[in-house]
């Protein structure tokens, strides 16, 4: 593993780097800046409003001096997509107004910022919490990931959740056998994927 990388807390002028990280990663863990014609749009949604509204469940990882991926979360999924509806949603759509779709990605992420949504909604209550994480290829596979994972879940386990989910494309053999290696059940439904776990005390 290698020694010049270290885990901190996120902070507020993250913010760049977020944008950043999340569209290097947002092709099944590769570069996407190809894929939008607006660098910021994935950060829009997977990254910087964590940082905007779940800052304590929020860590950057740091190699040479510079951040090379992140893990976000919220404790309580359904309160989070509220916060963001009210304070988030309204702000992007302001500052992406008038922008048409063209390249391929762009209609998919303007309209999940027109109409937000959840695809595991079917999970919330068994598994309120929810994680991301994006790490730069570089750095993919090199042991960091598992200890920015349990970083993320040590934080929401302090905090009194007892059990967390997020969601894979289905088409990203690799991120599913990092999650299935971790311990994650592997869960599906139409067509969706999903894994999940209980961090209880004692249950990890």
């Amino acid at each position: 593993m290698d020694t010049s990388c270290f885990i901190r807390p996120a902070i507020e002028a993250d913010i760049e780097t977020f944008f950043e990280i999340c569209l290097k990663t947002a092709n099944g863990g590769h570069d996407a800046s190809a894929l939008y014609s607006d660098p910021r749009l994935p950060g829009y949604i997977w990254s910087v409003p964590y940082l905007k509204f779940a800052k304590d469940f929020a860590f950057v990882l740091v190699h040479d001096g510079r951040p090379a991926g992140y893990v976000v979360g919220a404790p309580d999924t359904s309160r989070f997509d509220q916060d963001l509806a009210a304070n988030w949603w309204p702000v992007v759509r302001r500052e992406i107004a008038g922008l048409s779709p063209t390249r391929p990605r762009d209609a998919d992420v303007l309209e999940r910022i027109q109409n937000p949504r959840s695809g595991t909604v079917w999970l919330q209550d068994q598994y309120p919490a929810h994680l991301h994480i994006n790490i730069l290829p570089g750095l993919q596979a090199s042991g960091w990931g598992r200890k920015m994972i349990n970083t993320e879940l040590q934080a929401l386990q302090d905090h009194g959740v007892t059990a967390v989910h997020l969601g894979v494309d289905p088409a990203n053999e690799r991120a599913r056998g990092f999650y299935r290696h971790l311990g994650f059940s592997e869960l599906e439904r139409d067509g969706a994927v999903a894994f999940a776990m209980r961090i209880d005390e004692g249950s990890r």
